[in-house]
């Protein structure tokens, strides 16, 4: 997501690069902070730029997190230590050495997937289906876990490294090459940047190609009752939400998305599919609506029926023209029709005042039906006392998939403690909620999402998305993490950074200190 920081910093930020007792925001901007607190915020220029910084800030005491779009939801990507710098990496931002024969390009820190898409796309490359959002840089995705939806192909970012430069603890550049049957390499995969800032990487590539894109409309009883992995499984990239499946509790129906290859030849259209973007009437008319929400529900009711019907229409505009594609199925080229990014008259949701609050974890996909239906129960257990719960968020309840990829902290890892088999891949549950700007910020029926994840959390074997999750949930969660893979993860850690300047409210509460 795309960082909006506090005035105060970017004022400072313009006459020096750094401030002090400020905190540093998430992409939804003033009071909404990743770290509550830091001593210095510093613009980084280049590799050598984030070396410099590093080693600065190693001799002054202080603490340091990386940073690059910020796709950040609360207060957890810090140690509450006020002496923390942050390295923002936006304009490291270099792309070299492309060579599609091998496959492979590097890039630095700040790419972003919109900057490495268009670069590739006009020679005739792609990243393949290691994907996420436009505007989130791919070595803070490959630090977090991030992951597109799929079983059938590599989803998670970090399948498409080969190689990766990181600035140790001790303001040294580490040189790490994939080999898994190395710890170091199975760390630094998924790091939560307790390792170091990821200033390079050396990224997969292929031949550019074209795909479409198709949604079902599913009862909810066919979801649940169904072969979900039969649903997802056959594509290349499937799930239920504009990039996932949408899930509408108060309509019971599901959206369902799924994608795959054409040859280029099939369609002339250049579908460009947008998620987060809206007028400014169609974000106010939303917060509106949602904010009486918070005391009615039936205005909850109301949003739900209008997102549903807005989201059984392509999200798709013609890349040529602008103008809106009105049918199934849409024809584009990979990045534009998988991720697409914003339309050029709109604006982003957050920057129109449509915040939200959101919970994503991850299961055994062989448990899918069984915590989907356990969901619905807590949904009909309200319905009993007459509480109608419905989806508050744009986009419905997305349920998201991934294809098992063996390290030490992603959420599609396998071969744990836990009894599970997570061999067969992973479905996510990614619960956004609306936060009102009304009263003291609270959702309509509050408990009820608290109750949800400790139900989750303590009735499944499952995994958090490591920045969208509040922290008392990492600390619920963290017992469902393997022990042994914490162990290992934990001694890489110390050597790469013995005096913990890396340090995070997440590694904290996963016991890697």
């Amino acid at each position: 997501m795309l960082s909006l920081r506090p005035l105060c910093l970017l004022a400072a930020l313009a006459l020096g690069g750094t401030v002090s007792a400020a905190p540093y925001n998430t992409f939804d901007g003033p009071g909404f902070p990743a770290c509550n607190n830091v001593a210095a915020v510093h613009n980084a220029t280049s590799v050598d730029d984030i070396q410099s910084l590093v080693k600065g800030a190693i001799a002054a005491g202080q603490k340091v997190r990386a940073s690059g779009k910020g796709h950040m939801w609360y207060d957890t990507m810090c140690s509450d230590d006020p002496n923390t710098v942050i390295i923002r990496t936006e304009e490291v931002n270099g792309i070299s050495e492309f060579d599609l024969d091998a496959g492979t390009v590097v890039i630095e820190a700040g790419v972003t997937f919109l900057q490495l898409a268009e670069y590739l796309h006009a020679r005739g490359a792609s990243a393949g289906y290691t994907l996420v959002n436009w505007n989130i840089t791919l070595a803070g995705c490959v630090a977090m876990g991030a992951h597109r939806s799929s079983i059938r192909e590599d989803s998670m970012v970090a399948a498409g490294v080969l190689e990766l430069d990181i600035v140790d603890g001790n303001g040294e550049l580490r040189h790490i090459v994939r080999n898994n049957d190395d710890d170091e390499w199975l760390a630094a995969s998924t790091s939560l940047g307790l390792l170091g800032v990821i200033a390079r990487m050396k990224f997969k590539i292929y031949p550019d190609f074209k795909v479409y894109a198709e949604q079902k409309t599913l009862e909810e009883k066919d979801v649940l009752d169904g072969d979900i992995y039969g649903m997802i499984a056959p594509y290349a990239t499937a799930n239920f939400w504009s990039e996932h499946i949408q899930w509408w509790p108060y309509k019971r129906k599901f959206h369902h998305r799924y994608y795959d290859v054409v040859p280029t030849n099939t369609s002339s259209q250049e579908g460009f599919q947008n998620t987060f973007s809206v007028t400014d009437l169609e974000g106010n008319t939303a917060r509106t609506l949602l904010d009486s929400g918070r005391y009615l529900p039936t205005s909850n009711m109301l949003a739900e029926e209008i997102f549903f019907g807005l989201w059984s229409k392509p999200n798709f505009r013609e890349k040529t023209t602008n103008q809106p594609i009105e049918t199934w199925p849409v024809y584009g080229w990979n990045y534009d029709v998988l991720i697409g990014g914003l339309y050029p008259d709109q604006r982003p949701l957050w920057e129109v005042g449509v915040q939200g609050y959101t919970l994503e974890l991850a299961f055994p996909i062989t448990q899918a039906n069984a915590m989907l239906k356990r969901v619905r129960q807590l949904f009909d257990d309200e319905l009993k006392k007459l509480i109608v719960m419905t989806s508050t968020y744009r986009s419905g309840i997305n349920i998201k998939f991934g294809r098992p990829y063996f390290d030490f902290l992603g959420q599609v890892t396998y071969n744990t403690s836990d009894g599970a088999d997570w061999s067969k891949g992973v479905i996510m549950l990614d619960f956004p909620s609306f936060r009102p700007t009304v009263g003291d910020n609270t959702r309509f029926n509050e408990p009820f999402y608290h109750n949800l994840a400790k139900v989750l959390i303590d009735e499944f074997p499952c995994r958090p998305h490591w920045t969208k999750n509040t922290r008392e949930i990492f600390t619920q969660a963290a017992k469902n993490i393997d022990p042994g893979h914490i162990a290992r993860f934990k001694a890489v850690r110390e050597r790469f950074d013995p005096n913990g300047i890396f340090r995070s409210v997440v590694g904290e509460a996963i016991g890697v200190y």
